[in-house]
């Protein structure tokens, strides 16, 4: 069995600042990670290679410090990683990224068993890449997926849906994608990061996995981001401590209510 993991490096959101003039994000200064649900999608191909013998593959695509995730994902148990850097995936949106990542795929693996994705990326929340991979793959999508068994070319996966769980059987290949309820990912090990460190890491441009330029980048990407920005921030409304003055806090919750239109 071979399981392809795509994962990205994203700003820790916890410290995302925009600019003001140009309404983009800020990335100097900002500590970037791997992106957390990608790590639980990774947790589920190693345990389908402790399980299976499973060769589990890694990609990702983006500038050439995006080395520092795929020696991460390395550490923790990944047998081979592949970044997809060039400066003709500039500016990509989902559609012209899932081109590109499916590119790489195809020449990882002309057809990989297993292609997982966590279920979005923290940073553009669109959850529209694992979908787009599948399609450009022409194999079966799997969505939110929780838990995920094999046995020859068949799975059962158990889905989070918001009426509860589903369980879907089918016959590989699939894509699918995972959610954080499926377990909780491994650390690294001090052997896994020495190996890992000293790994040669292969970088394919849009040449090396035969892309079609007009389809990479900002000519492949029909959406187009016209403005960012950060939503106000909230001050907590306004307390009231009525224990002492009971009649003279409803009063003012009252006039307060008025003066916003409410009441």
């Amino acid at each position: 069995m071979h399981i392809v993991v795509c994962v990205k490096q994203v700003p820790d959101t916890t410290n995302v600042r925009i600019n003001p003039e140009t309404n983009t994000l800020m990335r100097e200064g900002v500590e970037s990670i791997i992106n957390p649900f990608d790590e639980f999608a990774l947790e589920e191909a190693l345990k389908l290679k402790d399980a299976h013998g499973a060769r589990v593959s890694v990609v990702s695509m983006g500038p050439p410090q995006a080395e520092v995730v795929l020696r991460e994902a390395m550490a923790r148990g990944a047998d081979d990683v592949v970044l997809l850097t060039d400066r003709a995936f500039a500016g990509a949106d989902t559609l012209a990224t899932s081109y590109a990542i499916s590119q790489a795929i195809k020449k990882i693996n002309a057809r990989p068993d297993l292609v997982l994705f966590g279920k979005q990326a923290i940073d553009g929340d669109t959850a529209q890449v694992g979908p787009g991979v599948s399609e450009f793959l022409g194999y079966p999508l799997v969505t939110y997926a929780k838990s995920i068994k094999v046995e020859g070319d068949t799975y059962t996966v158990e889905t989070m849906m918001d009426e509860g769980v589903d369980v879907i059987e089918g016959k590989l290949p699939a894509v699918m994608t995972v959610v954080k309820e499926a377990s909780t990912p491994r650390f690294a090990t001090l052997s896994g990061w020495m190996q890992a460190k000293k790994a040669d890491i292969p970088r394919w441009g849009a040449k090396d996995v035969n892309a079609d330029l007009t389809m990479c980048g900002l000519d492949g990407s029909p959406t187009k981001v016209v403005k960012i920005f950060a939503p106000p921030v909230k001050t907590g409304g306004t307390r009231m401590d009525g224990r002492e003055q009971p009649s003279a806090a409803v009063d003012a919750i009252v006039k307060l209510l008025q003066e916003k239109g409410v009441a």
